[in-house]
């Protein structure tokens, strides 16, 4: 049992060494390479931070043009008035631009009657127009507008360098800097003095030349066009040096970034040391193991057990999760600036828990070597294997599968596509497995993603939602909600399907529509009839028992006769107008449409009423077209619309007014208008006069059936035609318009 341990303490030092050697090495490559810098002062970031702090000094220190000089300084060049003349484009160019800006603004002001606006859109594009074509015509007219500009832009850039201002006093505080200028023998120091640094008092010191435009290219971008107002226009170098001092408080951010540099890099290159080391014992440690080897074959038996598949998958897995442990221990060094302890805390649990899978991988190896070693064991194992176990026992359920595919290839199409997406989608992920293993296929999977796997999967989710869209209408149909039909797009099963619930869904619509069209005229029909029918009725009832009376004289006799059978005919008309209406309304009537003159068709309306209306006090004032109007209508049913026009103007005018009757042609269009004076007052909502049974004469005093305009409109929709009716006070106005015969 001792030996026994011995051999695994033995594997797992020797595992452990490994992986911390592998570590090492890793960390050398990845972040040693950081470290290996002299110091600080010598790594990329420092220098970035030198570069900042030399262009804050180029602007603070070796800069000081005030705001007010650099504006008088201003000039302005031909070059610059072009630019700015043409940085829209031509003269036509940008007035047509402003043109284009402003008319959909001031055509809308104009339509809401909005003068006061539109005139003050106008003014302001005309005083746009008036300046762009200044500028096209004087040089003077654009200069000023160029230095105001250069005026904004210097107080820009001179608002963003008091922003900058408090980082150079920090930077001042940490550099130290000596320059002095060649022309002048001006010295820039923030020394006590004006000597030069020594490199005794440095913890680092360097050579630095510095022009007096450095700020221009390491400060806030932008303003090189400024450089001549700035005073930079000509180039001037100064040399000096830039150090950081030894006196430098210890809680400055340059010395705890050094300080952590130092700390760090003796971690590292310590760390990667250890790990070389760590290499050379573990090829020490692998000899001891090959004397070891011998007791661990107690342990094959169990581990032979597994099939061999299993084993290699597992094999694979323990090796996978050993080098992805030995990464992620690596990745623990970008944190080197945590506290010391948690980070060593952190690599050595990461080692010893990666040291088990390299410990485990080993053995399994070592196991699996035999029997890769010997091919005829190696096609015994295989034979045992899950994979063979899977493969016999899928070949019995091979026929259903078969007849499954089959039934799915019922439909040619459909089973094709369901195939080409499950073989992409099997591949797709045997490809992430590749990346998986082996890193390098990264690329390899995502050109897969973007040719193939993107596509196909907006394919399956549009087939999915598709599917779900039909779904939810036979969902709606059920509950008795119609809705909109289904798009209806290729000739897929699934577009097959949404048109056969299209057609069953038109049908049910079809049939509710009807089913309500008939119980709304049912109930229209009981409701007016009992509304208007109940007077002329009551009439014949009374005057009929009244003449049931003993005491009721001949000429009596022959009154009650003579209101019975008026009463009688008013009923008549009413009967028949309804039915008339009705029949149009449900679309019943069927129209016999031929090619009409509709002029000469309302002048045959006006002479049947030709003697009632020299009989009547109107006068009608009628502007016929002077030429054939054709239209393709049933000229029966037109002029029944005339007839029931003319005789409602009759009927209802207010005595000596004027009738104006009008007939013309707008865009292919017939319009026939009709204006009348009305005798009674008109509600506001005209179009219940539309209603059945509705009448203007609200009294019902006159003999109408309250049914003319319903049919004039059921007939004038029947020809696909327009009626409006409109009502200034008792100014009534009927306007029909129909299309003309092509």
């Amino acid at each position: 049992m001792a030996t026994k341990w011995k051999s695994s303490i033995l594997i797992y030092l020797w595992a452990f060494l490994l992986t911390f050697s592998l570590s090492g090495i890793l960390t050398l490559f990845s972040t040693g390479t950081k470290y290996m810098n002299r110091d600080f002062f010598h790594t990329p970031d420092f220098n970035s931070e030198l570069d900042q702090f030399a262009g804050y000094l180029s602007m603070f220190e070796l800069n000081e043009t005030t705001p007010d000089e650099a504006k008088a300084a201003i000039t302005v060049t031909k070059d610059e008035i072009d630019e700015h003349r043409y940085r829209y484009g031509g003269l036509d160019q940008q007035i047509s631009n402003i043109r284009a800006q402003y008319e959909s603004r001031i055509q809308d002001a104009q339509a809401a009657k909005n003068d006061d606006i539109a005139n003050a859109l106008i003014k302001e594009r005309d005083a746009k127009i008036e300046d762009i074509s200044n500028n096209f015509a004087s040089d003077d007219w654009v200069k000023p507008k160029v230095v105001k500009e250069k005026e904004t832009k210097i107080d820009e850039y001179f608002k963003k360098r008091d922003q900058f201002k408090y980082d150079f006093l920090r930077y001042q505080k940490e550099f130290t800097y000596y320059f002095k200028d060649p022309e002048t023998g001006k010295v820039y120091s923030n020394q006590n003095n004006d000597n030069q640094l020594k490199q005794k008092d440095m913890l680092y010191l360097t050579d630095f030349s510095i022009t007096n435009d450095y700020f221009i290219h390491y400060g806030p971008g932008g303003y090189e066009d400024l450089a001549d107002v700035l005073g930079v226009n000509t180039q001037k170098t100064l040399e000096g040096q830039i150090g950081i001092a030894k006196t430098l408080s210890a809680s400055s951010p340059l010395m705890d970034q050094y300080k952590d540099f130092k700390r760090n890099q003796l971690i590292v290159l310590s760390y990667c040391l250890a790990g070389i080391i760590g290499l050379l014992l573990s090829r020490y440690f692998s000899k001891k193991i090959t004397a070891v080897n011998a007791q661990l074959e107690s342990w094959r038996s169990y581990y032979n057990k597994l099939p061999i598949d299993i084993r290699v998958g597992l094999f694979l897995l323990t090796a996978l999760l050993a080098v992805i442990f030995i990464f992620v221990v690596n990745d623990n060094f970008y944190n080197i600036y945590n506290n010391l302890y948690i980070l060593a805390t952190e690599i050595g649990i990461g080692l010893l828990g990666t040291s088990i899978f390299v410990a485990f991988a080993y053995v399994q190896w070592k196991f699996l070597l035999v029997d890769l070693k010997s091919w005829t064991r190696l096609k015994a194992e295989w034979q045992k294997s899950l994979s063979v176990k899977t493969w016999r026992s899928g070949k019995k359920v091979f026929k259903s599968v078969r007849t499954t595919i089959v039934e799915a290839f019922l439909d040619q199409s459909t089973g094709t596509q369901i195939f080409i997406l499950l073989a992409a989608v099997f591949f797709i992920g045997a490809a992430a497995l590749m990346v998986a293993i082996n890193p390098i296929f990264v690329v390899f999977y995502i050109l897969l993603l973007a040719v193939a796997g993107f596509p196909l999967g907006m394919f399956l989710f549009k087939k999915v939602g598709y599917f779900n869209r039909i779904f939810q209408k036979t969902n709606e149909l059920a509950a008795g909600k119609l809705g909109e039909d289904l798009n209806v797009t290729g000739k897929s099963v699934l577009a097959t399907l949404a048109g056969n619930i299209n057609v069953l869904k038109q049908g049910v619509k079809h049939s509710q529509s009807e089913q309500a069209k008939s119980e709304r005229l049912k109930t229209e029909l009981i409701t007016n009839v009992s509304h208007d029918l109940r007077t002329p009725l009551t009439s014949i009832i009374t005057y009929t028992e009244l003449l049931k009376g003993n005491d009721v004289s001949e000429e009596e006799k022959s009154a009650y006769l003579e209101i019975i059978d008026r009463k009688s005919k008013r009923l008549k008309v009413l009967i028949d107008d309804l039915f008339e209406v009705s029949k149009m309304a449900s679309g019943s009537v069927e129209l016999v449409k031929e090619k009409v003159d509709l002029d000469q068709l309302l002048q045959q309306a006006l002479a049947e009423y030709d003697e009632t209306i020299r009989a009547s006090s109107l006068q009608f004032r009628v502007n016929q077209a002077g030429q054939p109007i054709y239209a393709l209508v049933d000229g029966q049913k037109l002029w029944r619309v005339f007839d029931n026009l003319i005789g409602n103007i009759l009927k209802y005018s207010h005595e000596n007014t004027r009738v104006y009757i009008s007939i013309k042609t707008v865009e292919h269009q017939a319009l026939i208008t009709f204006k009348n004076v009305s005798k009674y007052e008109l509600s506001d909502n005209v179009d219940e006069l539309f209603e059945r049974f509705k009448r203007g004469d609200t009294s019902r005093h006159t003999d109408g059936s309250g049914l003319g305009l319903a049919i004039v409109k059921s007939i004038i929709d029947l020809h696909d035609g327009k009626l409006d009716i409109e009502a200034d006070g008792d100014l009534f106005k009927v306007i029909i318009t129909l299309r003309l015969a092509d």
